[in-house]
Protein backbone atom coordinates (compact mmCIF):
# COMPACT_ATOMS: atom_id res chain seq x y z
CA UNK A 1 0.00 0.00 0.00
CA UNK A 2 1.26 3.58 -0.62
CA UNK A 3 1.54 6.37 1.82
CA UNK A 4 -1.13 8.42 0.05
CA UNK A 5 -3.41 5.53 0.01
CA UNK A 6 -2.47 4.57 3.67
CA UNK A 7 -3.65 8.43 4.63
CA UNK A 8 -7.07 7.94 2.83
CA UNK A 9 -7.39 5.10 5.04
CA UNK A 10 -6.11 6.90 8.68
CA UNK A 11 -8.66 9.79 7.45
CA UNK A 12 -11.58 7.15 7.12
CA UNK A 13 -10.92 5.73 10.29
CA UNK A 14 -11.11 9.63 12.16
CA UNK A 15 -14.61 10.01 10.43
CA UNK A 16 -16.14 7.09 11.61
CA UNK A 17 -14.54 7.06 15.26
CA UNK A 18 -15.90 10.69 15.90
CA UNK A 19 -19.23 9.73 14.18
CA UNK A 20 -19.64 7.09 17.02
CA UNK A 21 -19.01 9.35 19.87
CA UNK A 22 -21.69 11.48 18.67
CA UNK A 23 -23.92 8.60 18.05
CA UNK A 24 -23.20 7.51 21.46
CA UNK A 25 -24.38 10.88 22.53
CA UNK A 26 -27.22 10.34 20.64
CA UNK A 27 -28.29 6.99 22.85
CA UNK A 28 -28.03 8.86 25.81
CA UNK A 29 -29.84 11.92 24.92
CA UNK A 30 -33.23 10.44 23.42
CA UNK A 31 -33.06 7.64 27.18
CA UNK A 32 -32.34 5.10 24.41
CA UNK A 33 -29.11 3.68 27.11
CA UNK A 34 -31.47 0.47 27.92
CA UNK A 35 -32.99 0.10 24.67
CA UNK A 36 -30.81 -3.65 24.23
CA UNK A 37 -30.79 -4.38 27.85
CA UNK A 38 -28.24 -7.17 26.98
CA UNK A 39 -24.96 -7.08 25.54
CA UNK A 40 -23.76 -8.46 22.50
CA UNK A 41 -27.22 -9.72 21.65
CA UNK A 42 -30.00 -7.13 21.90
CA UNK A 43 -32.11 -8.53 24.56
CA UNK A 44 -31.89 -12.63 25.87
CA UNK A 45 -30.99 -14.62 22.73
CA UNK A 46 -32.37 -12.10 20.38
CA UNK A 47 -29.45 -10.77 18.29
CA UNK A 48 -31.51 -7.90 16.41
CA UNK A 49 -33.87 -4.77 18.22
CA UNK A 50 -37.94 -5.01 17.97
CA UNK A 51 -39.08 -1.83 15.80
CA UNK A 52 -39.37 0.71 18.75
CA UNK A 53 -37.35 3.95 18.89
CA UNK A 54 -35.24 3.19 21.71
CA UNK A 55 -34.03 0.15 20.83
CA UNK A 56 -33.26 0.85 17.38
CA UNK A 57 -31.26 3.61 18.57
CA UNK A 58 -29.27 1.58 20.95
CA UNK A 59 -29.26 -1.00 17.98
CA UNK A 60 -27.77 1.80 15.52
CA UNK A 61 -24.81 2.92 18.01
CA UNK A 62 -23.66 -0.68 18.10
CA UNK A 63 -23.67 -1.46 14.35
CA UNK A 64 -21.64 2.24 14.49
CA UNK A 65 -18.96 0.41 16.43
CA UNK A 66 -19.63 -2.38 14.88
CA UNK A 67 -18.65 -0.26 11.42
CA UNK A 68 -15.53 1.39 13.67
CA UNK A 69 -14.03 -1.82 14.78
CA UNK A 70 -14.24 -3.22 10.83
CA UNK A 71 -12.19 0.30 10.12
CA UNK A 72 -9.66 -0.08 12.30
CA UNK A 73 -8.26 -3.42 11.44
CA UNK A 74 -8.13 -2.55 7.79
CA UNK A 75 -6.06 0.23 9.11
CA UNK A 76 -4.16 -2.33 11.16
CA UNK A 77 -3.88 -4.42 7.91
CA UNK A 78 -3.07 -1.19 5.80
CA UNK A 79 -0.22 -0.35 7.69
CA UNK A 80 1.67 -3.60 8.10
CA UNK A 81 1.51 -3.46 4.26
CA UNK A 82 2.36 0.06 3.72
CA UNK A 83 5.55 0.61 1.72
CA UNK A 84 8.08 1.50 3.38
CA UNK A 85 6.26 -0.09 6.76
CA UNK A 86 6.66 2.34 9.75
CA UNK A 87 6.63 1.30 13.46
CA UNK A 88 5.00 4.59 14.55
CA UNK A 89 1.96 4.11 12.26
CA UNK A 90 1.88 0.28 13.01
CA UNK A 91 1.61 0.96 16.49
CA UNK A 92 -0.71 3.79 16.23
CA UNK A 93 -3.07 1.51 14.68
CA UNK A 94 -2.85 -1.48 16.52
CA UNK A 95 -3.96 1.28 19.40
CA UNK A 96 -6.88 1.95 17.43
CA UNK A 97 -8.00 -1.63 17.57
CA UNK A 98 -7.22 -2.03 21.41
CA UNK A 99 -8.69 1.19 22.42
CA UNK A 100 -12.04 0.16 20.69
CA UNK A 101 -11.92 -3.38 22.18
CA UNK A 102 -11.83 -1.77 25.24
CA UNK A 103 -14.70 0.84 23.95
CA UNK A 104 -16.63 -2.63 23.40
CA UNK A 105 -16.00 -3.70 27.03
CA UNK A 106 -16.74 -1.16 28.92
CA UNK A 107 -19.74 -0.66 26.97
CA UNK A 108 -20.77 -4.02 28.19
CA UNK A 109 -20.04 -2.59 31.81
CA UNK A 110 -22.84 0.46 30.84
CA UNK A 111 -25.44 -2.49 29.92
CA UNK A 112 -25.02 -4.52 33.01
CA UNK A 113 -24.50 -1.84 35.75
CA UNK A 114 -27.43 -0.07 34.16
CA UNK A 115 -26.25 3.18 33.11
CA UNK A 116 -23.60 3.75 36.18
CA UNK A 117 -22.63 7.51 35.70
CA UNK A 118 -19.10 6.48 36.41
CA UNK A 119 -19.33 3.78 33.82
CA UNK A 120 -21.08 6.26 31.26
CA UNK A 121 -18.42 8.85 32.03
CA UNK A 122 -15.39 6.29 31.35
CA UNK A 123 -16.67 5.29 28.20
CA UNK A 124 -16.47 8.86 27.07
CA UNK A 125 -12.98 9.70 28.00
CA UNK A 126 -11.91 6.21 26.30
CA UNK A 127 -13.38 7.33 23.12
CA UNK A 128 -11.88 10.15 23.35
CA UNK A 129 -8.42 8.66 23.84
CA UNK A 130 -9.56 7.00 20.96
CA UNK A 131 -9.97 9.87 19.12
CA UNK A 132 -6.96 11.08 19.95
CA UNK A 133 -4.79 8.31 18.87
CA UNK A 134 -6.94 8.44 15.25
CA UNK A 135 -5.95 11.97 14.54
CA UNK A 136 -2.41 11.67 15.60
CA UNK A 137 -2.59 8.83 12.86
CA UNK A 138 -3.63 10.98 10.44
CA UNK A 139 -1.31 13.82 11.51
CA UNK A 140 1.81 11.54 11.13
CA UNK A 141 0.59 9.48 8.30
CA UNK A 142 1.31 12.03 5.71
CA UNK A 143 4.37 13.02 6.64
CA UNK A 144 8.63 11.66 7.55
CA UNK A 145 8.39 9.71 10.68
CA UNK A 146 11.54 12.14 12.22
CA UNK A 147 10.40 14.75 14.99
CA UNK A 148 9.33 18.14 14.44
CA UNK A 149 11.48 20.93 15.26
CA UNK A 150 9.79 23.59 17.07
CA UNK A 151 8.53 26.91 14.71
CA UNK A 152 7.60 29.00 18.06
CA UNK A 153 9.87 29.80 20.82
CA UNK A 154 9.98 27.38 24.19
CA UNK A 155 7.34 29.13 26.14
CA UNK A 156 4.59 29.11 23.54
CA UNK A 157 4.88 24.93 23.68
CA UNK A 158 4.68 25.13 27.31
CA UNK A 159 1.95 27.37 27.03
CA UNK A 160 -0.01 24.99 24.41
CA UNK A 161 0.74 21.74 26.18
CA UNK A 162 -0.61 23.72 29.44
CA UNK A 163 -3.81 23.82 26.90
CA UNK A 164 -4.10 20.35 25.89
CA UNK A 165 -3.81 19.32 29.83
CA UNK A 166 -6.66 22.16 30.64
CA UNK A 167 -8.87 21.52 27.62
CA UNK A 168 -8.37 17.24 28.83
CA UNK A 169 -10.17 18.12 32.63
CA UNK A 170 -12.34 20.70 30.68
CA UNK A 171 -14.04 17.99 29.04
CA UNK A 172 -14.04 15.25 32.02
CA UNK A 173 -15.67 18.28 34.39
CA UNK A 174 -18.13 18.22 31.05
CA UNK A 175 -19.04 14.25 31.50
CA UNK A 176 -19.38 14.95 35.12
CA UNK A 177 -21.81 17.90 34.09
CA UNK A 178 -23.92 16.01 32.15
CA UNK A 179 -23.83 13.03 34.73
CA UNK A 180 -26.08 15.23 36.98
CA UNK A 181 -28.29 16.77 34.81
CA UNK A 182 -31.06 14.90 33.25
CA UNK A 183 -30.01 12.92 30.31
CA UNK A 184 -28.99 9.62 31.80
CA UNK A 185 -29.44 7.95 29.02
CA UNK A 186 -32.58 6.36 30.86
CA UNK A 187 -35.36 7.18 33.43
CA UNK A 188 -34.14 4.93 35.89
CA UNK A 189 -31.07 5.56 35.85
CA UNK A 190 -28.45 6.75 38.52
CA UNK A 191 -27.21 10.41 39.00
CA UNK A 192 -24.47 11.92 40.26
CA UNK A 193 -24.92 13.44 43.53
CA UNK A 194 -23.66 17.26 42.96
CA UNK A 195 -25.70 19.41 41.93
CA UNK A 196 -26.47 20.75 38.58
CA UNK A 197 -25.50 24.48 39.22
CA UNK A 198 -21.98 24.06 41.31
CA UNK A 199 -20.88 21.12 38.51
CA UNK A 200 -21.67 23.65 35.39
CA UNK A 201 -19.87 26.74 37.22
CA UNK A 202 -17.02 24.20 37.95
CA UNK A 203 -17.06 23.20 33.96
CA UNK A 204 -17.98 26.85 32.63
CA UNK A 205 -14.64 27.94 34.96
CA UNK A 206 -12.07 26.03 34.02
CA UNK A 207 -13.11 26.63 30.02
CA UNK A 208 -13.16 30.13 30.64
CA UNK A 209 -9.56 29.78 32.29
CA UNK A 210 -8.88 27.64 28.99
CA UNK A 211 -9.88 30.48 26.91
CA UNK A 212 -7.99 33.11 28.60
CA UNK A 213 -4.89 31.05 28.61
CA UNK A 214 -5.64 30.12 24.03
CA UNK A 215 -5.62 34.03 23.95
CA UNK A 216 -2.63 34.73 26.01
CA UNK A 217 -1.02 31.92 23.94
CA UNK A 218 -2.00 33.27 20.39
CA UNK A 219 -0.87 37.31 21.70
CA UNK A 220 2.68 35.53 22.80
CA UNK A 221 2.58 33.89 19.16
CA UNK A 222 1.89 37.10 17.35
CA UNK A 223 4.67 39.67 19.75
CA UNK A 224 7.22 36.80 18.77
CA UNK A 225 6.69 36.85 15.08
CA UNK A 226 5.32 33.09 14.73
CA UNK A 227 4.58 31.79 11.50
CA UNK A 228 1.21 33.20 10.14
CA UNK A 229 0.39 29.20 9.20
CA UNK A 230 0.43 28.50 13.02
CA UNK A 231 -1.16 32.25 14.14
CA UNK A 232 -3.95 30.52 11.63
CA UNK A 233 -4.62 27.50 13.02
CA UNK A 234 -5.14 29.55 16.70
CA UNK A 235 -7.49 31.50 15.13
CA UNK A 236 -9.60 28.44 14.07
CA UNK A 237 -9.24 26.84 17.23
CA UNK A 238 -10.81 29.98 19.02
CA UNK A 239 -13.71 29.97 16.94
CA UNK A 240 -14.70 26.44 17.89
CA UNK A 241 -14.47 27.14 21.46
CA UNK A 242 -16.30 30.57 20.80
CA UNK A 243 -18.98 28.58 19.16
CA UNK A 244 -18.66 25.47 21.63
CA UNK A 245 -18.81 28.29 24.53
CA UNK A 246 -22.62 29.67 22.90
CA UNK A 247 -23.46 26.33 22.55
CA UNK A 248 -23.18 25.53 26.11
CA UNK A 249 -24.71 28.54 27.97
CA UNK A 250 -27.56 29.00 25.85
CA UNK A 251 -28.64 24.60 26.22
CA UNK A 252 -27.82 25.84 29.98
CA UNK A 253 -30.26 28.69 30.23
CA UNK A 254 -33.08 26.58 27.86
CA UNK A 255 -33.19 23.90 30.58
CA UNK A 256 -30.93 21.11 28.47
CA UNK A 257 -32.92 20.46 25.21
CA UNK A 258 -31.63 17.01 24.21
CA UNK A 259 -30.44 18.67 20.41
CA UNK A 260 -28.64 21.22 22.00
CA UNK A 261 -27.21 18.89 24.40
CA UNK A 262 -25.98 16.49 21.24
CA UNK A 263 -24.24 19.85 19.42
CA UNK A 264 -22.44 20.30 22.01
CA UNK A 265 -21.22 16.99 22.31
CA UNK A 266 -19.96 17.30 18.45
CA UNK A 267 -18.69 20.47 19.01
CA UNK A 268 -16.43 19.02 22.05
CA UNK A 269 -15.21 16.10 19.40
CA UNK A 270 -14.35 19.54 17.13
CA UNK A 271 -12.42 21.52 19.92
CA UNK A 272 -10.32 18.28 20.97
CA UNK A 273 -9.20 18.04 17.09
CA UNK A 274 -8.76 21.48 16.16
CA UNK A 275 -6.60 21.70 19.51
CA UNK A 276 -4.63 18.41 18.70
CA UNK A 277 -4.28 20.23 15.15
CA UNK A 278 -2.92 23.84 16.55
CA UNK A 279 -0.47 21.65 18.90
CA UNK A 280 0.96 20.22 15.91
CA UNK A 281 1.04 23.07 14.02
CA UNK A 282 4.06 24.44 15.89
CA UNK A 283 6.34 22.17 15.03
CA UNK A 284 7.66 22.25 11.43
CA UNK A 285 7.76 18.30 9.96
CA UNK A 286 9.36 17.24 7.05
CA UNK A 287 7.65 15.02 4.34
CA UNK A 288 8.20 11.30 3.87
CA UNK A 289 11.16 11.26 1.36
CA UNK A 290 9.96 8.89 -1.75
CA UNK A 291 10.96 5.92 -2.28
CA UNK A 292 13.93 4.84 -3.70
CA UNK A 293 13.74 2.97 -7.44
CA UNK A 294 14.75 -0.64 -7.88
CA UNK A 295 17.90 -1.33 -10.06
CA UNK A 296 16.92 -3.10 -12.83
CA UNK A 297 17.53 -6.91 -13.20
CA UNK A 298 19.68 -7.72 -16.10
CA UNK A 299 17.03 -8.83 -17.89
CA UNK A 300 15.86 -5.92 -19.72
CA UNK A 301 19.62 -5.39 -20.85
CA UNK A 302 19.78 -8.74 -22.47
CA UNK A 303 16.32 -8.81 -24.38
CA UNK A 304 18.42 -5.19 -25.89
CA UNK A 305 21.44 -7.40 -27.06
CA UNK A 306 19.24 -9.52 -28.57
CA UNK A 307 17.22 -7.26 -30.26
CA UNK A 308 20.35 -5.69 -31.46
CA UNK A 309 19.89 -2.63 -29.71
CA UNK A 310 22.89 -3.04 -27.46
CA UNK A 311 26.48 -3.34 -27.85
CA UNK A 312 28.06 -6.81 -27.71
CA UNK A 313 30.53 -7.00 -25.16
CA UNK A 314 31.61 -10.58 -25.41
CA UNK A 315 34.76 -9.96 -27.69
CA UNK A 316 35.96 -7.11 -25.54
CA UNK A 317 35.75 -9.76 -22.51
CA UNK A 318 37.68 -12.45 -24.58
CA UNK A 319 40.73 -9.79 -25.34
CA UNK A 320 40.67 -8.65 -21.61
CA UNK A 321 40.94 -12.48 -20.63
CA UNK A 322 44.33 -12.10 -22.71
CA UNK A 323 46.45 -9.89 -22.51
CA UNK A 324 49.03 -9.49 -24.97
CA UNK A 325 47.15 -10.44 -27.81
Amino acid sequence: MSPRAFLRVAQVNLAVIALNIVSGGAVRLTDSGLGCPDWPTCARHQLTPPLSLHPVVEFSNRMVVVAVTLVAVVALVAAWRRAPRRADLTWLAGGLVAGIVAEALIGAVVVYSKLNPFAVMTHFVVGIAVLTDAIVLCLRAGRSAAPGRPRVEHRVVVLARTMVVLLFVAVVAGTATTGTGPHAGGKAAARLHIPLTDMTRVHSGIVLLLVALTLVTIWTMARTRAPEATLDRGRWLVLAMVVQGMIGYTQYFTHLPALLVGFHVAGAVTVWTAMLWFYDGLFRHEPEPLPRPRPEVGGAGRQARAAGDGPDTSSTRVTASRPGR
